[in-house]
């Protein structure tokens, strides 16, 4: 569960970073939000990875969620085109972490088991 909280940290602060870059166009002092919110965002990253959370699980999901989320928040606030194809995009883009994230359960249940069958290390024989 702290992983996840963890995760969510690092894609907020990450939206929050890049929504700032827009406003950092007109007023120079957003730019300090967006180094804070990236350096915040890499450090719940971090976080994350040292709970053993997969890799390529933890930046598939930090990442499609923060393009879908950018995206949205950006036609919200400011006017920023979100057409049916980007929608479609962004679904595609979900369905592939989805993949790789039911990818690595397997791995790990496979993994596991054949750690199971193969009993525990440096017993006699």
């Amino acid at each position: 569960m702290r992983a996840w909280l963890y995760l969510a940290g690092a894609i907020v602060s990450e939206v929050a970073a890049s929504l700032s870059l827009k406003g950092a166009l007109d007023a120079p002092a957003w730019y300090l939000l967006v180094v804070a919110g990236y350096l915040t965002s890499f450090v719940f990253l971090a976080k994350v990875l040292s709970t053993g959370f997969p890799l390529g699980v933890a930046y598939g999901i930090w990442g499609a969620t923060g393009v879908a989320a950018t995206a949205v928040l950006a036609a919200i606030l400011f006017g920023e085109a979100l057409t049916p194809v980007m929608m479609a995009g962004m679904v595609l883009i979900i369905g592939g972490v989805l993949c790789v994230e039911l990818g690595s359960q397997q791995a790990t249940k496979a993994r596991a088991a054949r750690e199971t069958a193969a009993g525990p290390r440096g017993a006699a024989r």
